[in-house]
């Protein structure tokens, strides 16, 4: 019998736990998730279910805030289930959990353009799930980090902003953000025209790339992009793959002392960190690293853009969009302590304004702007116009 719990007490909507409902066919998983989400004092489970149909048929009675949606399912798998749970609940933050196999990666990849917040991988074998610490981790803080996004005032225009392709203005052009996130003055241009496009990105940032890839326009032509987004392996295959058909651009994942050239767009590979280098012939070089996570990340945007900083200086131009923590901070200081500039994307047309509010907040960016104001913004800035 499935567990549900009591309807949260009538306090303020930030201060009730985040409700979560699990649905999974795998019996051993559903008691795993069950019990880590019951262990956190800021959640509650609101259903624990084997099939996406009986998810869509419970939604509405369980009101769940956070659903962990199962790909592979009997009666009705979580790509079929999704758009009929968003439909019923518009507000719905829903977390596509999956297996490290390329069928997986592509739906999961899918279930981010109709409407998901996010994945997290699982591991394929039960016994493997039940030592996973990352696994309990990373479910455990999506959870809350999208959970507690999710029940914020003005939440649902973020979600309707958020699945256009190209997002409204955002606060320059409309309300300002909060007391607690305001920008400190932005720092002036680089006056030298950009050598290299380096972007960092998390959660939301498959979204974000798919939309901005394209609109690059001759930017890439003129020099190399170069990409970190949080993702685990064959997950970065599948996006590289992705990015380069929608864009039509030469996108893929990086190889390791490979030339960076303009021309090319380079996607660090999932589980390994990217940073470039000199080579032998003073050119810029790509240098894949297995060393341990940084920020809990790997690959990790930190070290991405520092390595950066060191080869292209006043040329390096950094993006940090949307995502959860605060990976590229430290990263996006060696940009301008270099003299390179860095853009930040703004709070609303991120899905979690973490990252990018981290180093807007740190004083490091030049502009902090919509999703949709980037691609024009960078092709200015690649003409020469640093205003």
């Amino acid at each position: 019998m499935n567990k549900v719990l009591a309807a949260a007490s009538p306090t303020t909507a930030v201060e009730r736990p985040i409700r979560v409902m699990v649905v999974d066919d795998a019996v051993v998983v559903r008691r795993l998730l069950s019990r880590w989400i019951g262990a956190e004092p800021d959640m509650m489970l609101a259903a624990c279910l084997r099939t996406g149909r009986e998810a869509v048929d419970q939604v509405a009675t369980c009101d769940p805030d956070v659903v962990v949606l199962d790909v592979d399912m009997p009666e009705l798998d979580g790509i079929s289930a999704l758009p009929l749970l968003l439909h019923k609940k518009r507000d719905l933050v829903v977390i596509m959990a999956s297996t490290l196999t390329r069928r997986s990666a592509e739906v999961s990849l899918r279930a981010l353009s109709l409407g998901a917040a996010d994945y997290v991988p699982k591991p394929e074998a039960a016994p493997d799930a039940a030592m996973s610490a990352a696994f309990h981790s990373e479910l455990i803080d999506k959870i809350r980090g999208l959970g507690r996004r999710g029940r914020l005032p003005g939440r649902d225009a973020a979600i309707a902003s958020a699945r256009e392709p190209f997002p409204a203005a955002g606060w320059f052009g409309g309300a300002p953000p909060h007391n607690e996130d305001v920008i400190p003055r932005l720092r002036p241009f680089a006056r030298s025209l950009p050598r290299a496009l380096l972007i960092g990105a998390s959660t939301g940032g498959p979204q974000a790339l798919t939309s901005l890839i394209g609109e690059v326009g001759t930017t890439v032509e003129r020099a190399p992009i170069l990409i970190t987004q949080h993702m685990p392996p064959t997950f970065t295959t599948v996006l590289a793959e992705h990015l380069a058909r929608v864009s039509g651009h030469h996108v893929r994942e990086a190889e390791h002392d490979e030339a960076v050239v303009a021309g090319g767009v380079y996607l660090a590979p999932g589980g390994r960190h990217m940073r470039v280098v000199r080579g032998r012939d003073g050119a810029p070089t790509i240098a894949l690293g297995d060393d341990p996570p940084i920020n809990f990340c790997k690959p990790s945007v930190d070290p991405f853009l520092s390595s950066a900083a060191a080869v292209w200086g006043s040329g390096a131009l950094a993006l940090v969009l949307t995502g959860m923590g605060s990976d590229g901070t430290r990263g996006a200081a060696d940009i301008a302590a270099a003299g390179g500039s860095v853009i930040a994307q703004d709070e609303a047309t991120s899905v979690v304004w973490g990252m990018p509010r981290a180093v807007a907040q740190a004083g490091l960016c030049s502009a902090v702007l919509p999703l949709g104001d980037m691609a024009a913004k960078i092709n200015r800035l690649f003409a020469g116009d640093h205003a």
